[in-house]
């Protein structure tokens, strides 16, 4: 489970070095969709599966609307792959930049936050995910306003980040 758990870490951390060194919106959103499935398997790892399964169904729904919204605004007639010498070059300098910042802040990181959720199951009546659930609804909607923002916020991000050479969907039609 260690390994498999690792694997998700890694992957995650790699798509997002892809996701930030491409800047062609087509695998730019392949990279932001392997960065949402590996999201969620580090939450199912850490026992939320409902909310993995949330977060996953949402995050795929909001990124194809994302993509189609961007892909059609910033139509490139030869868009920079990952194979291209800018894009390699940056996706090296990031992922050496991971890693040496890795090594450097993250003495001892593994002994606490390698506690999941349900690590205290038997003392109490609900699952760790659907306990959330619950408090988010029931805390007046306040919470509810502020992933709608998130959200909005995000798709801004996304929208910037994949833009293209021709400020993308930025840019006057």
């Amino acid at each position: 489970m260690t390994f498999i758990f690792c694997l998700f870490l890694f992957c995650l951390v790699v798509g997002l070095i892809a996701v930030a060194s491409n800047p062609s919106p087509y695998f730019a959103a392949f990279g932001l969709v392997v960065v949402a499935g590996m999201g969620c398997g580090v939450l199912l790892g850490y026992g939320g599966p409902f909310l993995s399964l949330v977060l996953f169904l949402v995050y795929l729904g909001g990124m194809l609307v994302v993509f189609a919204y961007s892909a059609a605004l910033a139509a490139e007639p030869y868009p920079e792959t990952w194979g291209s010498r800018a894009v390699m070059s940056y996706f090296v300098f990031y992922f050496v930049s991971v890693f040496l910042a890795g090594i450097f802040l993250g003495k001892n990181w593994h002994k606490d936050f390698w506690v999941p959720a349900d690590e205290g199951d038997e003392f109490t009546l609900f699952r760790a995910d659907i306990g959330g659930v619950g408090l988010m609804y029931s805390s007046g909607g306040l919470m509810l306003i502020i992933s709608a923002w998130a959200l909005l916020l995000t798709l801004f991000v996304v929208l910037e980040l994949t833009r293209g050479l021709n400020r993308g969907a930025l840019r006057a039609v």
